[in-house]
């Protein structure tokens, strides 16, 4: 079954940025393009029903629409508006969709995503990749030599999925991989006898990590031979190690395991960081 990438809008500057984002994706991938619209009915608006505000979101979205399909003739585009709430809405339709693209807003913690935290539940609930792009980006970003950055922690399985997706996304795109592996101290009671011993094998905690991320690499490699791959190994934090390969990429890559709380899913520290500070778009991928 082919799979449509699906575009979040809302008529934001930030969601027409994802959508020209996905619709430039669509292309590269030779899938089509579902534009999706969650709204609820307004009661306050009492001089107009139910049909005539669905009226007014239909339109938008249809000018939306035809402004992208201009820019991209040979582009199938499908669109739904959908009334109920939102991150049900978009959760539910990244679902069934390649990936998920929605516009995000600003820097730091206080001013958000785009959804605030309906984009953050639809995040962490979402069983797709999930892409933010904010509304400065700009096509020639994609065309300027940097690479896709993604992150790798843990062995070859705990990154598969994001590995899978970055390396796809640079053969699409004729683009390098910048594959990152952050590494700190652990106490030394973290390490049983037989992680002790392949430590000593490996020459020490940073060549350990070096081939660590080598071996995650090695299947992805191995499929997509014509993909350049640049192996970053650090030691400090994921988050600020990601952060500081931002000048350098055209799209980072994050993994995800979502946790639920008293208040809601919630996703890990890392991506959430990394989606508040990133300058460039941000692709969450859920693990297998």
């Amino acid at each position: 079954m082919t799979r449509p990438i699906t575009a979040g809008v809302d008529g934001t500057a930030e969601s027409l940025a994802a959508l020209d984002w996905a619709a430039r994706e669509a292309v590269r991938r030779e899938l089509p393009l579902r534009v999706v619209h969650a709204w609820r009915y307004a009661e306050a608006l009492a001089a107009a029903d139910r049909d005539t505000q669905r009226g007014w979101v239909s339109a938008g979205v249809e000018e939306a629409v035809r402004t992208v399909s201009a820019r991209h003739p040979g582009l199938t585009v499908t669109t739904d508006v959908v009334e109920g709430v939102a991150a049900h809405a978009l959760a539910g339709a990244a679902a069934g969709a390649e990936m998920l693209v929605l516009g995000s807003r600003g820097h730091g913690p206080v001013v958000g995503f785009l959804l605030g935290s309906v984009g953050q539940q639809v995040i962490a609930e979402a069983t797709r990749p999930v892409v933010l792009v904010r509304a400065g980006d700009e096509p020639a970003a994609e065309a300027a030599g940097r690479d896709v950055v993604v992150g790798q922690h843990g062995g070859p399985e705990d990154s598969a999925a994001a590995l899978r997706f970055a390396f796809e996304t640079a053969a699409s795109r004729g683009a390098a991989v910048r594959a990152v592996r952050a590494w700190t101290l652990p106490p030394v009671f973290a390490y049983s006898p037989g992680s002790l011993k392949l430590l000593d094998d490996a020459g020490g905690l940073e060549p350990y990590e070096k081939q660590a991320l080598a071996e995650a690499l090695r299947p992805w490699r191995e499929r997509f031979p014509e993909v350049p791959v640049a192996e970053h190994v650090e030691m400090g934090s994921a988050g600020q190690v990601l952060l500081s390969m931002t000048g350098r990429a055209q799209l980072m890559v994050v993994g995800r395991r979502a946790r639920r709380t008293a208040v809601g899913a919630r996703i890990g520290s890392v991506a959430h960081g990394v989606l508040h500070h990133a300058d460039c778009p941000v692709a969450v991928v859920p693990h297998e």
